[in-house]
């Protein structure tokens, strides 16, 4: 009997995933490993053992500065914070030595990205600098919980081994990349965890309600904002990158429960063509001390099968841009405390040590491949420059009516450390005319010379067909910007003016004198539906131009430009003028005095031509069957960007609420067949009274087949679906068909109310979804169509293409008093799409005023 027991105690060992409860540090930590008693372990600070709960982000802030606070081999320093204050934290990691000459240490690093200086150094006596971030969607918890223990072992660790590593190498901590994230997922598993830990898949702690943990506080996906960095967390996080420029930076994941655990490479034919050949073999290079880490704790693996390096706003491919190497771990996630899987049992202690495992062999690695990380990033940087002189083009131009956007994509560009500059004179880009103030330029010959290209290229022709993200994010499309190639035959660094200073953003002013008549301003400004919307808050009356009129000096305003007319107002003219006077400053928009409202040439200010603007008050749906993603993008543009009010609306609520109270109703992406039949009909008498929908991608599916609109889809024809084709290529073919996210040239008729603001007939529209919409029948009900040609930057298939061209990509159902504006795509994707966000904006503002005879 005694040896069936002691049996059953070796197989305990040898399957920890399985049956082990008693998750010591021995289970984590290295077994021949020493450690300071001096240095509080995680359990001491946080009360209760890794892996016993999740940890929630409070209490690991709690931990670590308990450990910065006991070890001289770590500083702490807090470089952002969250939408919900929480901090962002990293731990920089080292020997004392190099810890107390730590900025040294830093300026010489970063003097390597420098090809003027970086001959100058001595690698042999250079640390390695590694970037080590954890669990950067919040739900994929494992990584932060490994954080913990792997910074105390690097605390606390004793012996000859540690202190080379440490000597040798600048370890940065970050052990929260989603802290809002992370905090929402524990306390949603704790609260739900019994006592005695159930696995069950059906079981509410291992299914977090909607939006679920993955994202931060305005539900994005973290782990693609590191190149547009349009979030806190992503700016803090870009700034702390480029202050160090570190070798190696590890982002720790989770994947589906069945899984086991991956490590890059990903898939080869699916690389970057822009990142070097050496950034792969390095990654390989690491590959194996992972391997052999796995190997020794029992874990199964997998690498190259799955993921790719190609979209540079992912944690793991942004360093490869930047001369670094990004590496991506994938576990296999419980969700909860422990989960059914087709390996048996999978714990949360299981995950975690795997995290911990690959942590330590990612040091190792590093420690004994120092010279040749430190010497690819050398190369990296002294060979874009070789490529920026061999070049043709040698700089990017781009110009906007609209001074913030052009603000934005600057801001954002000089995030990553490239310079950029005003232009010392007025320039024709892309065939418009603009004010030297207007244009921006970035010269090519700089160390970011790779990044840049990343960011301006246009591509259509791919080694492979599948992506793992989007295919193309070309920056001055996504804002809508004129922009155009400069070659050494028509660049010159004459035309450099000042720098860009983000610090100094733009300011609007009144134009003319304080006037008791009325005042315009045009509808061009990116922030022109924030000054509207906080006159309608203020209780202006406010009208809408739909033809073209003249103010002081024959200045034209052209369709969709706004009047204030001031005898109206209950309002004095001194108020009015101060109001608008500091409007103008906040959103970058000039307002023009006007003192007469008589145009023999054009409209006179009483014509009927102008509509009244009222305020709009807007409920988004949200709940089950709702992209989180695209909720989120709205919640953010109108609360962080607009400072507009908007009732987020879950779906189960529909049937109690009283919908007199909005006049628009926002739905995203996502399936809606959860409204309720009562709901719906209520819906359908709000909308016949008069109300606005504004929908988008498979929320106009809905609209249609439930009868709300007008709307009908073409459908691809597989004409050879029925050929012979090899099974192992199922995977492949499904893939290729999909639209992951490309770019598109749209015609637009921007007399129509929803392309108010635009100047140019061609606008770029991103596409990452299959719904083509059909043109309407009536001419004037297409006001945004495909281009015959529209492909510009990205993948789709050839058969997604032609079904593409001529279709619509907007569409305006009228439903009694009320009507449905229809869009096939994500007008806002990933808050950097700035260039679209105004026909989203003008769908809210001016969808009740599109002429009925515009409707399908």
């Amino acid at each position: 009997m005694k040896k069936i027991l002691v049996l059953a105690v070796i197989i305990s060992a040898l399957i920890p995933h399985v049956h082990a409860q008693n998750f010591d540090l021995k289970y984590y930590l290295p077994q021949q490993a020493s450690y300071n008693p001096e240095i509080p372990t995680p359990e001491q600070v946080i009360g209760h053992k890794v892996g016993e709960w999740h940890i929630s982000h409070d209490r690991l802030v709690n931990y670590m500065y308990a450990l910065a606070e006991a070890s001289g081999r770590v500083q702490i320093q807090e470089y952002a914070q969250t939408f919900e204050a929480r901090p962002l934290l990293v731990l920089t990691i080292s020997s004392e030595k190099n810890l107390n000459n730590i900025n040294d240490i830093k300026k010489k690093h970063v003097q390597l990205t420098n090809p003027k200086t970086s001959d100058q150094l001595d690698l042999e006596d250079m640390p390695a600098v590694v970037y080590m971030g954890y669990s950067i969607h919040g739900n994929e918890a494992s990584g932060s919980n490994a954080a913990l223990l792997v910074a105390y072992h690097l605390a606390a660790a004793q012996g000859d081994e540690i202190e080379k590593l440490l000597n040798e190498t600048v370890i940065l901590l970050d052990p929260s990349f989603n802290p809002d994230g992370l905090q929402r997922f524990s306390g949603w598993v704790n609260s739900r965890k019994s006592y005695n830990t159930s696995a069950d898949p059906n079981n509410m702690e291992q299914n977090e309600a909607w939006p679920g943990g993955r994202t931060n506080h305005y539900w994005f996906d973290l782990n693609r904002d590191w190149l547009p960095a349009q979030l806190p967390e992503s700016q803090g996080r870009v700034a702390l990158f480029h202050e160090w420029k570190p070798n190696v930076l590890t982002d720790h994941h989770e994947m589906g429960t069945n899984s086991t655990f991956f490590f890059q490479p990903g898939i080869p034919s699916r690389n970057n063509p822009l990142t070097p050949e050496n950034t792969y073999t390095l990654t390989s290079k690491m590959g194996e001390y992972h391997a052999e880490a796995l190997d020794e704790i029992g874990s199964l693996y997998y690498t190259k099968e799955s993921y790719d390096d190609y979209y540079y706003g992912k944690g793991s491919t942004y360093p490869d841009i930047n001369g670094a190497v990004g590496i991506l771990f994938e576990q296999a996630s419980s969700r909860g405390h422990a989960q059914e899987s087709i390996h048996g049992i999978l714990r949360f202690p299981f995950t975690i040590r795997n995290q911990i495992t690959t942590s330590f062999s990612t040091l190792k690695a590093v420690n004994e491949m120092r010279l040749d990380f430190l010497q690819h990033q050398r190369n990296f940087y002294k060979e874009a420059a070789q490529e920026a002189q061999k070049d043709q083009n040698k700089a990017y131009v781009f110009a906007s009516r609209d001074a913030y956007r052009g603000y934005h994509l600057a801001q954002l560009i000089a995030r990553h450390k490239i310079d950029i500059y005003h232009s010392k004179e007025s320039m024709n880009v892309d065939g418009v005319n603009f004010s030297a103030d207007q244009v921006y330029v970035v010269p090519l010959n700089q160390p970011q010379y790779r990044l840049i290209k990343a960011m301006f290229e246009t591509r259509t022709e791919f080694q492979d067909s599948l992506f793992y993200d989007i295919s193309t994010w070309t920056l001055p499309l996504a804002f809508g910007l004129d922009y155009k190639t400069l070659s050494s035959k028509t660049f010159s660094n004459d035309m450099l003016g000042q720098p860009f200073n983000p610090e100094q953003e733009p300011e609007g002013k009144i134009i003319g004198q304080q006037s008791s008549y009325a005042y315009a301003f045009e509808w061009y400004g990116y922030y022109a539906p924030k000054l509207l919307n906080e006159l309608l808050k203020k209780g202006y009356t406010v009208k809408v131009g739909n033809e073209t009129f003249r103010g002081v000096d024959g200045k034209q305003f052209a369709r969709g430009s706004i009047i204030i007319p001031v005898g109206i107002q209950d309002k004095t003219t001194d108020t009015i003028y101060s109001t608008l006077s500091q409007l103008a400053a906040e959103t970058g928009i000039d307002i023009y005095a006007l003192t007469t409202g008589l145009d023999y040439e054009g409209v006179s200010l009483g014509s009927r031509s102008f509509d009244k603007i009222n305020k709009p008050k807007i409920m988004m749906l949200v709940g089950d069957g709702v992209s989180p993603y695209d909720a989120g993008e709205v919640w953010h543009l109108l609360d962080q960007r607009y400072d507009m009010n908007l009732s987020l609306v879950p779906i189960s609520e529909l049937d109690r609420i009283n919908l007199d109270k909005y006049n628009t109703l926002v739905m995203v992406d996502g399936r809606y067949n959860d409204i309720s039949t009562p709901a719906k009909d209520k819906l359908k008498l709000w909308l016949q009274n008069g109300g606005t929908i504004v929908a988008s991608k498979n929320a106009v599916k809905f609209l249609a087949s439930s009868g709300y609109g007008k709307f009908e889809f073409e459908r691809l024809n597989d004409k050879d679906s029925l050929s012979a084709r090899r099974y192992a290529d199922i995977s492949e073919t499904e893939g290729a068909r999909e639209i992951g996210g490309a770019i598109f040239e749209t015609k637009a008729d921007i007399t129509h109310p929803l392309l108010y603001g635009y100047y140019k007939q061609s606008l770029p529209i991103f596409r990452n979804s299959r719904l083509f919409l059909k043109k309407s029948s009536n001419a004037f009900a297409n006001p945004i169509v495909y281009s015959d040609s529209p492909l510009l930057s990205g993948y789709i298939s050839r058969a997604n293409l032609d079904l593409l061209k001529g279709t619509s990509a907007a569409g305006i159902s009228n439903y009694g008093k009320g009507v449905v504006i229809g869009f096939t795509d994500n007008l806002n994707f990933r808050a950097f799409w700035y260039g679209t966000n105004k026909i989203f904006m003008n769908a809210i503002f001016f969808g009740p005023i599109i002429d009925r005879a515009a409707g399908r």
